[in-house]
């Protein structure tokens, strides 16, 4: 009862073990393909190369045993060492010399193939780099919704950083030893049919213990995803900027720091037991190893005792057989190496074969140019992943074409959604969003996206030179003077003036000789950038939050010129700006609750009318 439910189970752990690592062969083609699509030609002079480095160390073996031999004649006994020592030397020089210009050889070209392989391995890194980030702008939204999702983006980057060039030499290293081996094995097989297969079975137990590590590290590494990404994230808040204010009026470092503590040293005792049961499966593998090379030492030296090889074949034999045990631990091994990249490199290649959702429709519809009617939102529900009820939940309004419309309403009744929705980064779950009567999902994505200018809440700082953080809102058509126009209609030509080098100024504190703006001057650069896409749809999430009464009064005369025959839209809470739209919509719950102008809602006497009143009390106050 005690001892075959172990083995059982034992046995079946080797097999899931073993399907486990047969399955991760499927990676093997894929991984090749990138190789070879980053690095061109590189990869054939390392073919090459890793032939002319495995063939080498057979050529040493032989040249060995000639110049021993050679010593030999004219050391020992009777062998003609008196025939002088010039002679010796001749004799002696040709293989000496051999043996010396191989190992110089040998030496540079180690040399060539560290230099092609740094030169692989940065291509592959930089291609597979730039493939996450191409997957990452692909990817839907609601992705970045998800923790799981985190979590796989963090195991891409790594894998991509680290195992393109770790499994570049393990498989060099495996066609090199592989070739090496096959060579020592035809110098030992003339000795006696059995020493190959001695050579495997010494080998064995080493290649046992690598595999067994490489499949325990991966399901580690894959078991404490969230653990490190955590671990990260108290390191970043520790050392960033946005939170050094609030880090230390709160005195948060101790905590912070005492969490990272905790989770580092909780990883690095679950990692450090893995290597030190690796080194004990090492330690056992190579006493095995070390008994199997005194056993055929001894059996090599008795056929020397009785004449039948000489010194230089003993000296040929211990380098055969000793190299040849090597290259065959390490063959195995880099099998073991190259499928533990494999694991990890199926990692990178789970997320790389994510699909979006939001995606161009089979039959697309073309976009309405111009647009005549304007955006219509029918019926629309929908929640963020997780949630437990929807932040739209039947929501009706129309924008039309040609007007300023303001979408107000408290925090949470879903202003800031509906923009989602609006872009199509989001398909709602039930209800249509339609474009001139057209659902939104019918139309091309890119034409509809190109269709849009948007500010969004939190719009983004780029930390790069005034010019280029407003001409990344059309980067096609972003010369000085559209950049410079964009910049007076969004009110922001004063912040560009005070700077030293205007429109070269580096803003941001990122990179040296960068300089921060206030608030309302970074969101004065976000709206020249929306303002410098001229296109047909508007859409402006909070554009004056942080202006003050009078700054808002100008910016909103200059903008209503600028969304002349535009489809023009303002999410705000502050009545002051939207007063001043063709008409506004009231939210609540994710419902449309009020429509109109101004006047009409204050006549009206609902919800708005009451929120306005309550805001100009406060003002007075």
């Amino acid at each position: 009862m005690s001892s075959e439910p172990r083995t059982t189970s034992r046995w079946g752990l080797f097999g899931r073990r073993t399907r486990h690592v047969l399955a991760q062969t499927r990676h093997l083609p894929r991984a090749w393909t990138e190789i070879r699509h980053a690095t061109g030609g590189y990869t054939a002079a390392w073919l090459v190369l890793l032939a002319v480095q495995g063939l080498l160390p057979v050529a040493m073996v032989y040249l060995v045993r000639h110049l021993v031999d050679a010593l030999a004649a004219f050391a020992l006994p009777g062998s003609g060492a008196s025939t002088g020592v010039t002679d010796a030397m001749a004799h002696l020089a040709p293989p000496a010399l051999a043996l010396g210009a191989l190992l110089l050889g040998t030496e540079a070209l180690r040399a060539l193939g560290h230099w092609i392989s740094g030169v692989q391995g940065e291509r592959v890194a930089d291609h597979l780099a730039e493939r996450i980030q191409r997957q990452s702008a692909r990817l839907d939204l609601e992705f970045y919704e998800h923790a799981d999702f985190y979590d796989r983006l963090h195991r891409a980057r790594e894998q991509a950083r680290h195992q393109p060039a770790a499994l570049l030499d393990s498989l060099g290293a495996l066609a090199q030893n592989g070739l090496t081996l096959v060579a020592m094995a035809a110098v030992l097989l003339p000795y006696a049919w059995w020493l190959p297969p001695v050579l495997v079975l010494s080998t064995l137990p080493a290649v046992a213990a690598a595999l067994g590590y490489h499949l325990d590290d991966h399901a580690w590494r894959r078991r404490t995803t969230a653990d490190r990404r955590r671990a990260w994230y108290w390191d970043w808040l520790l050392s960033t900027r946005r939170t050094a204010a609030e880090l230390r009026l709160l005195d948060l470092g101790g905590v912070f720091g005492g969490r990272f503590r905790t989770l580092r040293t909780r990883l690095r005792g679950g990692h450090l037991a893995l290597i030190r049961r690796r080194a004990l499966a090492e330690l056992g593998a190579a006493t095995f190893g070390f008994g199997a090379v005194a056993a055929v030492m001894v059996w090599m030296v008795h056929r020397l005792v009785r004449g039948l090889a000489t010194f230089g074949d003993l000296a040929l034999f211990y380098q055969a057989f000793h190299q040849g045990q090597r290259l065959m631990r390490g063959l195995l091994e880099n099998v073991g190496d190259v499928y533990g990249r494999l694991f990890d490199l199926g990692d990178l290649f789970e997320f790389l074969d994510m699909d979006p959702r939001v995606v161009d429709p089979a039959e697309p519809t073309p976009m309405p140019e111009p647009i005549r009617e304007g955006l219509a939102l029918r019926g629309v529900v929908f929640g963020y992943p997780g949630s437990s009820s929807p932040v739209l939940d039947g929501l009706d309004l129309d924008l039309p074409a040609g007007q300023i419309t303001a979408v107000v309403g408290a925090n949470g009744a879903g202003k800031s959604t509906m923009v989602k929705l609006l872009c199509r980064l989001y398909d709602p779950w039930d209800g249509r969003v339609v474009l001139d009567g057209v659902d939104l999902r019918r139309l091309p994505l890119g034409d509809l996206r190109r269709g849009i200018s948007v500010m969004f809440q939190e719009p983004v700082r780029y930390e790069t030179t005034v010019e280029e953080n407003i001409a990344v809102g059309d980067l096609a058509n972003a010369d000085r003077g559209r950049v410079a126009a964009a910049a007076e209609a969004a009110g922001a030509t004063d912040a560009v003036e005070a700077l030293d080098d205007r429109w070269d100024g580096l803003l941001g504190t990122y990179f040296e000789g960068g300089r921060d703006l206030s608030v309302g001057q970074w969101q004065r650069i976000a709206l020249a950038r929306a303002f410098l896409r001229r296109s047909p749809i508007l859409i402006l999430d909070e554009p004056t939050s942080a202006m003050d009464a009078w700054s808002e009064a100008d910016w909103f005369r200059r903008f209503r010129t600028l969304a002349e025959g535009r489809l023009a839209v303002v999410i705000t809470h502050r009545l002051t700006t939207a007063r001043r739209a063709d008409r506004i919509h009231v939210l609540d719950g994710g419902r449309l609750v009020e429509s109109g102008s101004h006047e009409e809602l204050l006549a009206a006497g609902g919800r708005y009318a009451e929120s306005w009143h309550r805001q100009m009390a406060g003002d007075r106050g």
